[in-house]
Order: C-alpha cells, then structure tokens, then sequence
C-alpha cells in the first residue's frame, strides 16, 4: 500500500456570479490549506475580517452562498495488472463534485462521512489534475427542504435536511457561518491485489481474561487467497482469508490483563494492536494499527422501586458520572488539532470530570479528541449526529445517515473511552412534548426509523460490546413522556428559560444529561470581539455575541432574587454586569450539581450544558471561546471534588450531606459551627465522620445550628474536603458588609502571587488577571474568608503587569462590592494593603 497525502499546491477561487459584486474576492486566486475550509482560507489570504469579530458574522454570511473550487495536482503512475490508484477523501465539507483530469468522479453531500474513487479509468502517467467544486450547503438545505417536505426544527435554516453539522447553521451559542471546503485529508492509495477496508477489535472481558475478536473487512482487486495476522500484547494469530472471501474474524486472547478505568476509579492501560494483509507468500499488501483497552461496559436500565435508573457500569463497577456536554471546539472545526484538543480535555480533568458527551449538533470529533480521552480516562458519550429537529426517512437522506453511521461506529470502535451511543440529541421529546412539533409534521416520517430501528441496528451489528440508547432525554418506554424524572435520562431547562436556579430543587432525577446556565466570557475575550461604545449588555455587537432567545433579559431576571440589580431605567455598570453574571452562572452549577450529587444512588449522574466554546460568546460554557476558565469553571471543580460536604434542605430541618467518591473510608470529624459575618462562633458541634467507598452520608443539622439571624452563616468541614456553607438569607436580602482586606503581591518564575487577608466577611473572592494581560490565567477562585483568614492566588503570565492593578477592582472583585456604591475606593483601607515585589 503506498499513500501520498495531497496536501500542498491547493488554489481556491469562488465561481464567477455568485458572490455579492464588487466583493474583495471577485476574479481572485488564493493559496487553499488542505485539509481547511474556505473561510479560514480568505482569512489567511487578508480577503475577509475576523468573522468572529463585531458584526461580521452577519456581513460575511454571503460566503455560505457562493460556490467555491478548489484546484491541485498529483502525480499519477501507469499500472499493473491486479494494480489500484484510488483517490481517498476522508472529509468533504459537504456537496462537493470531483473532477479528475476534466471527468467528473462522483459528487458528495455528507460531510460526516468518507468517500473512495477508483481513478483506473480516468489515470494520467506523470502530472493529473483535481478539482473539487464546492456548491452551497445552505442553497442545497434549502432545496431539499422543500423537496422531502419541510420539517420542524430551531434555529433558521433547515439544517435537518442535509448531513452537515447542525450548529455551522447557527446555534443559541454559536455563530451562522456555513462553511465549505476539504476539511479532512484527501490522499491517493495505490494497492495491489486486496486491502484492509475497515478493523473493529471488539473487546470483552470474563474472569482472568480479556478477549478481542478482530473483525477484519477487505476490498480485493483481483480474486486471490490472502492471510490476516494480529499481533496484540506479544501474541501473534494468523488467519487465512480464502478466495473469494472478503473478511475474517481473528480472536486473540489475552490472560489477566490490566483493566482500563475510568479516571478516579483506576488506570488506563492501553494495549497496542496491529493488523497485517500478506499475500500466501509472506509480502505485506497493507496494514493498520490502533490501540484497545480491557474494560466492560453496561447501562443499568433495569426497572426499581423509582422508575427506571440510568447508571453506567465499568468492570462491574457503578461509576457516578460527573459529566459535561463537549461541542465542536472552533466554529471552524479545521483549525482543531491534537494540541486544541488536549488542552480543552485538560480542563475537563481539571475540573474533575469523568465523562464527556458528545452532542448530536456537532461532528464526530477526530481521532486525536478520542484518543485523548482514551489516555486520560475520561467515559465518552457519542450521540449520533441529530439534534432538535424531524428528520425524514426518505431517500437519499436514509441511506446517508447509514453510510455515515457505519463509518462512525467502525472508526470509533478501537477506544476504551467509549461507553454509550445515543441516538440524538432532543429529537424523540421535542416529537412528544413541544408545541406544534408532532403537529408540523403531519404524518411524515420524523426520524423515529434512525432512533429505534437502524441506528441501533447497526450498533448491534458493528459493535455490540456497547450500550445503546435512543435519544436523549429518554424514559425507555413510551414517547409520551420521555423528560419523565423518574424514567432514565432528562433535560432540565426550564430553569434558566422560565426558572430560577433554585428551582433545580424541585427536580428528583435519575440522571440528568443536559443542565445549564448562561455567563459571559472572560472580560478579555468579551473585548476581543465586541467593541460597543459604551459597552453595555444590549448593545448592537454585545447582542451578536448573545445567540440565546432574550439571552441577555434571562441574565438579568436570573440575577434578581440574589444579588442587587440597576433600579428601573437605571445602567448597569457593565463591570458590575460582568461580574454578577458570572458569579450567578457558578452560584446556579454549584446549586444544581450539589442538590443532584445529594440525591445519589437514585440520581447517577450529571452531564452540564456545557463544557467549551467555539467563539467568543456569552454562552452555558464553564471555559470560553479564548480558553479561559470562568468563575463556573472554578465552581464546577469544586463540586466535582471526590469528597464533597454539601448543606441540603429536608422539610423544615437542614442535613449536611458527605458525598465519597473514592475506594477509601471517609473518617474523621465533621465540624458544624454557626457564625456571624464577623466570624464568630455562635453554635458548634463535632460529629464522628464516616462514609463508606463511593456512597454518602448524611447528618442532621441540629436545630440550635440552623442560621436564623440575617447575618448567620452555617458551616460545615471535614478533612479533605472544601468548606461548605450556608447563608441564612440571600445576598439581596440580608446585604453583605463592606470589604475591607489586605493584599501582598510577590513576583514567582510564572508570575506572581497574591496573597489576600481579610478583615471582613469576603463572599466568593475572585481575581481576573486577564483584564491586565489576556493570556494571564489564575488557579483560585470564589474563595469565602472569615475575618483573619487568607487565600493566596498563583497568577500565571509571561507579561509584567501593575501589580497595583493586581489587587483593586475590577481585577480584585467580591460579592460585597456590588452592595456598595464605590467599592474600590471604600473597601481598601490604606494600612491594610502592602504590595510587595521579590
């Protein structure tokens, strides 16, 4: 097998009349990056603007109108009896028609899909042209739209009508900007006599043994006997596939292996595997390789007392799943790499994540995304590619989603890491329970064929180690209620869309697989991309970068019953604005991640809408478009932690709730003390702690302990854990002292540290180096101080900064500023603050 990657010499040009006239692009041909889109490419080349930035998303929507070609060459060969030259796309960014030496080879219109071409017939000895032609996706949506029938979906374009991902048409996060282009490599394969086609190594595991059946497709050019051989953890095992036979089944056994694990339960051993055609004479005609780990799976949908539960199980082992939704991580998904990857799966890990689901509006991510988490240890949830909206069963969409799903389920079928396909994101419960949906579709076929019949028809067939579910929200039984509580899978959004967050407390779910709430971005990020003057939450550009329906209005009205907001008519400080909003998004994760992890065993899981970005948006992430970390961010670390102290309502009494999500006992002392804002103690008691590996306890508050008094705080601790509090009343409602600390700022070899010792009560205390420096980072946040303690802040930069500016607002902030009209005056009292430089 030889390959050749056509990767240099490629031009782009748009086809004449249609583009806008007099566009910059007119007659014009630039240098193409494959694999890359056109966007990024006019980009390079200085033909458009940022289309992240101000308002050009909506001036540059021409581009998802126009027609783009692409042109190169490679060089061709004249060939032997029993010889193939194929021409191998493995991406089209998506209705695509290939030209060859002026003959056209085949037309596309799937871009979660590969294609081949057999160039026999149209091969030139020496130089041969390609062209692939690139007509609009959005023109091709809409065409087809009409010609299947519409049907309902959100956003504005019918995205439902074409195999393309769902959110390039716009999403209540992401950016309208439909892209074109060769987004995956494209290469030549010249092969001889037969090849591997595809490899699935299907693992299981019994008592002392882990078993692979490698199951092994081949395509032959000419007809001919040809010999598999599997080499997997210093075992070899050969089998003979006969003339006309096109695949095998190689079993390869594998004693006492070291099992792979989710992270926080145990190792991630991988196990090298490679696969090798010969022909009867021993010569190699092609080869494949990848890595596998020794784990079970199953999902737990047996029926309860309760419902029916929704709990992953690994090695027999129950796993609370502390998830986040993952969407594509740049709107131009071509400029992600093994790099990007990683450092957006940090985060996750970081955070304390064990589970990342890959939502049914994005792509199937790329190897790199896979094999991260394979080596990190962190569960993948992969849904199929659908997502709030009725799609047909008629042709050529049916046989499309088949062709994509065989692909998908071949290629994704070597990693540990995934544990769970699902059919999609919304589609079934958006059938049953939304408005007008079931009635927009009025007899026709919406999908429920790929949900229920092929998808996990195929799934059985491809790879049957693996757990299946519908769609998400799903109750495993019948359509009329699929977001029930007590029934496997929900969405809850009706906090945020009409709810406040407290309001996740009249939730008691199995297991809750999208839950969110909005924040803005880094201050940095939000200024790198919207430039309104003044600055200010309704402003022109602010409201671009605001994709969800009265986006900014729900951030407002979530704020209300906790922290202070402008009197009618009144402006908001948009520092302020910042600031609360921020801090209202981690109050809200950690609310609802503490009251769903108090509810386990009955709730087994949380997945949080939503872990990243793929612009600068005011969006659900907890890490932005730029890769910052948000106060959210911080929160959900927190809550994520293995042992976690939580403060619960229970009727009229309090519970403290001890939540151990190790292999180790809990022991020690929990300490319940009630305080008041100057940090003394008003009640305390001491209670023998005890939880047993991966369960929780929970302990009575007594009723002299639970806070009354405005000004009363109840607290709880325990060794390795972070302090959990609760405060009598809300902020809004009981008001917060002003804040008054002190300050020390020391340079280190990565920055500097700030030191911060308060001498009043300091609600969720918070540093944001990125105003100073936009690729500062800090490691703490949210840190509550009684009078007399410290926290100390690491700020990481390569950039010196006033270290003046370190520690005033609106770099220094807490939730006691927005309780007084000038805090960065009033709130620093001079002998308190001491800058140091070292």
């Amino acid at each position: 097998m030889y390959r050749h990657a056509i990767d240099q010499n490629w031009t782009l040009r748009a086809i004449p009349k249609t583009t806008p006239e007099g566009a910059a692009v007119e007659g014009v041909v630039v240098p193409a990056t494959v694999p890359g889109c056109v966007h990024t490419d006019l980009l390079a080349a200085g033909l458009i603007a940022d289309p992240f930035d101000g308002v050009n998303e909506r001036l540059l929507s021409w581009i998802g109108r126009a027609t783009w070609q692409y042109d190169s060459t490679f060089e061709g060969a004249a060939l032997a009896e029993g010889e193939r030259f194929d021409l191998v796309c493995e991406g089209l960014d998506t209705v695509a028609t290939i030209v060859v030496n002026g003959v056209e080879i085949g037309r596309t219109f799937n871009q979660h899909r590969g294609y081949r071409f057999d160039l026999r017939e149209v091969l030139l000895p020496g130089e041969n042209s390609i062209t692939v032609t690139f007509d609009s996706a959005l023109d091709y949506a809409e065409r087809m739209s009409e010609q299947y029938g519409p049907l309902p979906h959100v956003n504005e374009h019918p995205y439902n009508a074409i195999r393309k991902m769902a959110a390039n048409f716009g999403w209540d996060w992401g950016p309208d900007v439909v892209t074109a282009g060769i987004w995956k490599p494209i290469a030549i394969e010249r092969w001889t006599q037969a090849r591997i086609a595809s490899v699935r190594p299907l693992v299981t595991v019994s008592p002392g043994a882990g078993s692979v059946a490698v199951h092994v497709d081949l395509e032959k050019a000419v007809p001919g006997e040809t010999t598999v051989v599997v080499d997997l953890d210093g075992r070899r095992v050969e089998q003979v596939v006969a003339d006309g036979e096109n695949s095998t089944v190689v079993t390869v056994v594998v004693d006492d292996p070291s099992l792979w694990w989710p992270r926080g339960y145990g190792e991630q051993p991988l196990y090298p595997i490679e696969v090798r055609l010969l022909e009867p004479n021993g010569d190699a005609l092609d080869a494949w390789s990848s890595r596998i780990g020794f784990r079970s799976v199953r999902l737990d949908t047996t029926p309860d007392a309760d419902g029916i539960p929704f709990t992953v199980v690994i090695n027999d082992q129950p796993i609370f799943v502390k998830g986040v939704n993952w969407i594509p991580g740049d709107a131009f998904v071509t400029r992600l790499d093994r790099e990007k990857y990683a450092t957006s799966l940090d985060t996750a890990v970081a955070a304390g994540v064990n589970l990342v689901r890959v939502w049914g509006g994005g792509i199937y991510e790329s190897d790199d995304f896979y094999d991260i988490a394979d080596e990190q240890g962190l569960l993948v949830w992969q849904d199929f590619l659908f997502a709030c909206a009725a799609y047909t069963e008629a042709e050529p969409l049916f046989g499309e989603v088949e062709a994509e799903a065989r692909d998908a389920v071949t290629r994704l079928s070597p990693h540990a890491s995934l544990v769970i396909w699902n059919g999609g994101n919304e589609d079934i419960v958006a059938y049953a329970e939304w408005a007008g949906f079931r009635q927009r579709v009025a007899g026709a076929t919406w999908g429920d064929g790929y949900y229920t019949d092929l998808l996990p028809r195929i799934v059985a067939e491809l790879d049957g180690t693996r757990p299946y579910s519908p769609n998400s929200p799903y109750s495993f039984g019948d359509y009329a209620s699929p977001n029930e509580q007590n029934l496997g899978t929900v969405h809850i959004w009706d906090v945020w869309n009409q709810k406040d967050y407290t309001s996740y407390a009249e939730w008691r779910p199995r297991f809750v697989a999208e839950f969110g709430f909005q924040g803005p971005p880094a201050w940095s990020t939000l200024t790198s991309a919207v430039h309104d003057e003044p600055l200010r939450p309704f402003g022109e550009q602010m409201l671009i970068h605001q994709k969800a329906g009265e986006g900014n209005a729900k951030l407002d009205r979530g704020l209300a019953p906790h922290l202070p907001v402008p009197a009618s008519g009144a402006e908001w400080d948009i520092d302020d604005w910042h600031w609360s909003t921020q801090l209202n998004q981690a109050r809200a994760v950690t609310f609802g991640i503490e009251y769903f992890r108090s509810l386990q065993p009955r709730c087994a899981g949380t997945v949080l809408w939503q872990l990243n970005d793929c612009w600068p948006v005011i969006s659900w992430s907890v890490v932005d478009g730029h890769g910052h970390a948000k106060p959210a961010w911080f929160a959900l670390r927190n809550v994520y932690s293995e042992r976690l102290l939580t403060i619960q309502p229970a009727g009229d009494a309090l519970v403290a709730v001890a939540i151990n999500d190790t292999a180790a006992r809990w022991r020690g002392e929990l300490v319940l003390a009630t305080r008041d804002h100057l940090g003394a103690v008003l009640a305390r008691e001491t209670i023998a702690l005890e939880v047993a590996p991966r369960s929780s306890a929970t302990f009575v508050v007594p009723a002299a302990l639970v806070p009354s008094a405005p000004d009363a705080i109840l607290s709880a601790d325990a060794p390795g854990s972070r302090r959990a509090l609760r405060f009598a009343h809300e902020d809004v409602a009981g008001g917060l002292p002003r804040p008054e600390l002190g300050t020390i700022v020391e340079e280190t070899p990565t920055g500097y540290r700030v030191t911060v010792l308060a001498h009043s009560l300091l609600k969720d205390l918070a540093l944001f180096p990125d105003r100073l420096d936009s690729q500062a980072t800090v490691d703490e946040c949210l840190v509550t101080l009684f009078p007399g303690e410290t926290a100390v802040f690491e700020v990481r930069t390569t950039t010196p900064v006033d270290v003046g500016l370190l520690t005033v607002g609106p770099v220094l902030r807490t939730a006691n500023d927005l309780f007084w009209a000038d805090p960065a005056a009033e709130r620093f009292d001079e002998p308190h603050l001491v800058t140091i430089t070292v």
